[in-house]
């Protein structure tokens, strides 16, 4: 394989709304709210998510190839996740009464082999024009996922012959033991 076909080449960069800034923000002192100590820490939180906030929306970074879903978030903690395509297997759409009240969503990205069963892999909040990137995503990876097939028989046909050879061999080796027992 060349490798041209390997590299995989950028489909669409996702841009994310600023308004997921006072989504975070509402919901930090929404919980800092449910409890008697973090009520006095509000005003602490007001002026470090300020300056956090900005810093942290610049570095957010959601990138979508023909091969995965590449995603980037984090200021003191940086998280790095690519996703291949083809083990994406649902991509949720989530709209809760803040979010909407926003115009924001979230896109709960789940994949194959995962560890809890219902837990999202991955979540993605406040990308603009969410519904039209889960579709862009779904239909990259139906792309990948329908070529599969043909590329992967051909493999499976290589392998099965060597699995054939294989089998042979431990059966000459079991006889040649046989003999010596």
């Amino acid at each position: 394989m060349s490798l041209q076909k390997r590299k995989a080449s950028t489909i669409h960069i996702a841009k994310f709304d600023p308004r997921l800034k006072t989504y975070i923000n509402i919901t930090g002192i929404a919980i800092l709210t449910a409890t008697v100590f973090g009520i006095v820490l509000i005003p602490f939180w007001l002026l470090i998510m300020y300056y956090y906030l900005n810093r942290y929306f610049r570095e957010i970074h959601c990138e979508l190839t023909t091969r995965a879903l590449h995603f980037k978030k984090g200021v003191m903690f940086q998280t790095e996740r690519t996703i291949p395509l083809d083990k994406i297997q649902d991509l949720t759409f989530k709209e809760g009464p803040l979010l909407r009240y926003l115009g924001l969503s979230q896109l709960k990205i789940e994949t194959a082999g995962q560890s809890v069963q219902g837990a999202s892999d991955m979540s993605l909040t406040g990308i603009i024009d969410a519904r039209q990137f889960r579709e862009m995503v779904l239909d990259q990876r139906d792309e990948i996922t329908d070529r599969a097939p043909t590329e992967s028989t051909s493999a499976a046909t290589k392998s099965g012959h060597e699995l054939e050879s294989l089998i042979l061999e431990m059966n000459e080796t079991l006889k040649r033991i046989e003999k010596k027992i």
